[in-house]
């Protein structure tokens, strides 16, 4: 009886589990969870990941002597010419993890489709603006493999020279700006211009102008023919077509937020950029600065004791440290430590809703200022792209905020200023003003010191540098360690990993 009794039991559990797991799979499977994404969404975070990470704040922008830290620790970097590996990391992470990451998403969904053919040019333009900043870092990057982990399952990707790089993107703006079509699907739902192809194709060619530019030292030929189809294309002339990442409270500008934060009273401009727009009387100063006057803590630094005024702003002198003999304060008017030197105004154009500019029509006109000088376009004249240049960043600077609009009068006055000097020191005055209407942009203005060699700067006096100029940036260590082979073959071709390896295009 006993055993019939267990059979009986083990038949019912049988039926139980069976009768269970019918229609388990369709329990289990949520109803509204999306299955698949549309690609336009997927792009749109590789747009908005094209931010500037906070770390350019430790390199990018120190390494041309604008903003810079006395701190030693998680801060080092530009500030005292030193490799820490913490920040030189920042814009391989965030571009292969993130850019790189999404748009081959996008591309490999979209490269068959001709519905989707405007998404998957986009997304082309958006990928080239990233390798172009990588390559410019590092040198030697994963390109044709890069971002095919998830796709293709190469998980060690091989590198290629910036030279292969170059010509590849130089290709790929070319094709994709052209390819663009207001007939086919707009997408309207792109978070950087609606779906605008008109802007679009300015992006592409405006970048291909920019990619062209950075040759003028290693390969004229190329630079020049680059240059003249981006410039036949239609690149970007006027503010209103300006790339920019809007930021708000639930995506923060990445500089805002270091700036505002913790870290809000231990960043400050460096005293050759606030020296040299004090000697120029531009009226950009007054639109990007704050001191606050005798101020011996970061508590101190109030408004009531901040000025905007140009003759009150002292930029924090280059490799200073906490206990420099340069941070008494003894030179500053009105006293105080570290704290009173010039800082850029958290308030106005550094706030975690500020815009970021990626690519802008100040930084274009520049650039074709050079390229009429070098005989390599016809159209227009050198001092008029110069002039139009420098008002396109004066009239940019109202888009921070309106306590950062530069008067018309103003601006004009300054531009003629410095037109009157232009002949004669041309290359000298474009590549200074772009230096100018680079800042917040920490990668294109490095790149442009680099290529231009203007502005002229000093060799970071801080005794324990280890290099006098930083070049490009190091290798992350995971990078080396775990991708060895690949990355050994690159440094062997490229030269040392460190930070005085000039990249291919600085040669």
């Amino acid at each position: 009886m006993k055993k019939i009794y267990n059979i009986c039991l083990m038949v019912l559990s049988l039926v139980l589990v069976v009768s269970c797991d019918d229609g388990f799979d369709e329990l289990n499977t949520s109803k509204v969870a999306p299955t698949s994404l549309d690609p336009a969404l997927i792009l749109n975070n590789a747009v908005v990941s094209s931010t500037f990470p906070a770390n350019d704040l430790m390199y990018e922008l120190g390494i041309v002597q604008q903003l810079i830290s006395p701190n030693t620790g998680v801060l080092e970097g530009a500030n005292f010419n030193q490799d820490n590996s913490n920040n030189t990391v920042a814009n391989w992470q965030n571009y292969f993890r993130n850019v790189v990451k999404y748009t081959t998403d996008v591309i490999t969904r979209t490269k068959d489709d001709p519905a989707r053919s405007n998404l998957y040019n986009m997304a082309r333009i958006v990928q080239a603006n990233a390798y172009l900043i990588l390559t410019d870092t590092y040198g030697s990057v994963p390109y044709e493999e890069g971002g095919q982990g998830y796709s293709e399952q190469i998980f060690f990707p091989v590198y290629q020279t910036q030279q292969n790089i170059y010509a590849s993107v130089i290709q790929e703006l070319k094709d994709a700006s052209a390819a663009l079509s207001a007939a086919g699907k707009i997408e309207t739902g792109d978070v950087l211009f609606s779906g605008n192809i008109d802007k679009w194709k300015k992006y592409g060619y405006s970048l291909l102008l920019r990619a062209g530019m950075r040759l003028s030292k290693v390969d004229p030929a190329t630079a020049q023919t680059t240059v003249a189809a981006a410039f036949t294309g239609g690149v970007i002339l006027s503010n209103a077509d300006n790339v920019v990442i809007r930021h708000d409270g639930n995506y923060n500008n990445p500089y805002g937020v270091t700036l505002t934060g913790g870290e809000a009273a231990n960043f400050y401009l460096a005293e050759p950029f606030v020296d040299a727009l004090k000697g120029n009387n531009d009226p950009r100063l007054p639109a990007i600065a704050v001191r606050y006057v005798g101020a011996t803590s970061g508590a101190a630094q109030t408004a009531a004791v901040a000025t905007s005024l140009p003759d009150d702003q002292f930029g924090l002198p280059m490799g200073s440290t906490d206990g420099d003999a340069d941070l008494s304060g003894a030179t500053l008017p009105g006293g105080g430590a570290r704290y009173a030197y010039t800082q850029v105004d958290r308030t106005r154009i550094v706030t975690r809703t500020s815009p970021m500019f990626l690519l802008t029509a100040a930084q274009c006109n520049l650039l074709l200022s050079e390229a009429r000088f070098r005989g390599w376009i016809a159209a227009g004249t050198a001092d008029g792209y110069f002039s139009d240049g420098i008002k396109a960043h004066m009239d940019q600077m109202a888009s921070y905020s309106a306590g950062s609009v530069v008067a018309a009068a103003d601006r004009d006055a300054y531009a003629a200023a410095m037109v009157g000097t232009f002949a004669g020191n041309e290359l000298a005055q474009i590549n200074y003003e772009y230096w100018v209407a680079s800042f917040l942009n920490g990668p294109e203005a490095w790149s442009n010191f680099r290529r231009s060699g203007f502005p002229v700067l000093a060799v970071n006096p801080f005794p324990g540098r280890i290099v006098d100029f930083i070049t490009r940036l190091t290798y992350p260590p995971s990078e080396i360690l775990v991708n060895s082979d690949n990355v050994q073959a690159a440094i062997a071709a490229q030269g040392p990993d460190k930070l005085d390896t000039r990249v291919w295009w600085d040669e």
